[in-house]
């Protein structure tokens, strides 16, 4: 499971705002805030996400923007 410490540093690693984080790997802002509270958890789904993230984000944000169509 993901803690919201991890989430926040995560993010910051990347050097970017809740709301670039999300649109980048496109995620609600409001899901990347309730993590980041500790109001939620991520799932599996979204634990294997961020875990994808951590490893290798501009894979992650490349096959994002392929399913929004942009090259």
């Amino acid at each position: 499971m993901r803690k919201a410490d991890e989430i926040r540093a995560l993010r910051a690693k990347l050097g970017l705002s809740q709301t670039k984080f999300a649109e980048r790997f496109g995620l609600l802002v409001s899901v990347v805030k309730d993590w980041e509270q500790g109001r939620s958890v991520p799932d599996a789904a979204a634990r294997a996400l961020l875990s994808t993230i951590e490893h290798m984000p501009s894979a992650v944000s490349r096959a994002i923007d392929r399913t929004r169509g942009v090259s």
